[in-house]
């Protein structure tokens, strides 16, 4: 028993509403013109016992009237005056028709949509010539219906026109948004890198000093100090890692906009530090020299996400001023949460605040994170001496 030979399925027709748009505007447009000329030719020739020129010529100035709105969008200004004299002509020369002027209404409002600012206000000055040559005999006798007309003409020439500006006004603003966008995302980033990696080179130099000053006459001690480096210098690796997956995450996951794909935590990525990890920061600054105490209050230990990572890059920054500048022997660190605010202060005993200070890239970038948050921050010097760092930020 044999059977009928598969034949494969015929694919399953398309949606019309998509299939026309994916037709190009362009034949659209060609589409557009084709249907004037189809109405004016049938129309001339109906009237052809009336036509002063003959219907050869008539016919004409109709595929010249009808053929530029075939490039309307690509050649609106120079479609529109071929346009517009040749239905000059057609009223001077043959006989008005009563289609054409409704392709010239359409090639008007064109040019005001799709040319250019300046280009496009030649269209009043063109469509009030027209009419001119267009109501020459009739508009002696009837003056109100070339001015209605007009007005007709030079409201469809705004509407394109105020059509055309809004949406330049919205490219404009999206264009502007984006790079607003771009530009935080990369002081963001500039943050995390000088927060992170930053600090820790620093505090790698910090131990290298320290071990090169301790080589000769401490050597159980050398070895403690470059064990410490060796592992800071792992952690600067791990926050460098971190610092460009973001970069890899944020370069494939934008919106529209150029925005991130989310400021949250991707799986797989390494968290980043709270306030819980300051403890293990003040060790390792320890092990460098620096003695720093840390006080926690434990209501700070239960705040967002969001303040929990901006309280402890604000420390680690306080920290390492603290080890670039101040030539300090301790630093204190407290973090307390209180009347919904959470307060986060760096205080040293170094050589205090130089002559002509100016915040540096650091401080600037703790302003920038306390101010997204809506809080405030003050740096200067200290109450006994030494610099002090000090930021209040709100607790939803």
């Amino acid at each position: 028993m044999s059977s009928a030979p598969h034949t494969p399925a015929a694919p399953p027709p398309r949606p019309l509403l998509p299939a026309l748009r994916a037709v190009p505007a362009d034949r659209w447009d060609a589409v557009l013109a084709g249907l004037f000329l189809l109405v004016m030719a049938v129309e001339r020739i109906g009237a052809a016992g009336e036509l002063h020129g003959g219907l050869p010529l008539a016919l004409a100035l109709s595929v010249a009237v009808a053929a530029p709105l075939a490039v309307r969008r690509t050649r609106p200004l120079a479609g529109y005056l071929v346009g517009a004299a040749a239905l000059s002509a057609e009223a001077l020369f043959v006989l008005p028709s009563p289609v054409s002027p409704y392709a010239d209404l359409v090639g008007l409002y064109s040019l005001g949509l799709y040319a250019p600012r300046r280009r496009a206000w030649f269209g009043p000055f063109a469509a009030l010539l027209g009419m001119a040559a267009y109501f020459a005999d009739l508009g002696r006798a009837y003056p109100v219906i070339p001015a209605g007309v007009l007005f007709l003409w030079l409201l469809g020439w705004a509407v394109g026109y105020g059509t055309a500006r809004r949406a330049e006004q919205r490219e404009a603003a999206r264009l502007l948004l984006r790079r607003e966008v771009v530009a935080e995302e990369r002081a963001r980033l500039a943050r995390e890198l000088h927060d992170s990696v930053g600090h820790t080179l620093n505090v790698v130099l910090v131990q290298a000093g320290a071990a090169r000053r301790l080589l000769d006459r401490e050597p159980e001690r050398t070895r403690e100090l470059l064990t410490g480096l060796e592992h800071t210098g792992r952690e600067a690796l791990d926050d460098l890692d971190r610092v460009l997956g973001l970069l890899r995450r944020e370069a494939h996951g934008r919106d529209a906009l150029g925005r991130a794909a989310g400021g949250r935590e991707q799986d797989g990525a390494a968290p980043q530090p709270g306030i819980a990890d300051l403890e293990r920061l003040a060790e390792r600054l320890g092990g460098a020299g620096l003695r720093v105490w840390v006080r926690i209050d434990p209501a700070a230990r239960r705040v967002p996400r969001s303040l929990d990572v901006s309280a402890y890059r604000i420390v680690q920054e306080g920290l390492t001023n603290t080890v670039k500048h101040a030539d300090a022997r301790t630093v204190g660190v407290t973090v307390r949460c209180a009347a919904g605010r959470l307060a986060v202060e760096v205080c040293d005993d170094g050589r205090g605040v130089p002559a002509g200070y100016a915040p540096g890239r650091g401080l600037l970038g703790v302003a920038e994170r306390v101010s997204v948050l809506g809080g405030r921050v003050e740096h200067g010097p200290g109450e006994p001496g030494g610099f002090r760092l000090r930021a209040e930020l709100p607790v939803p």
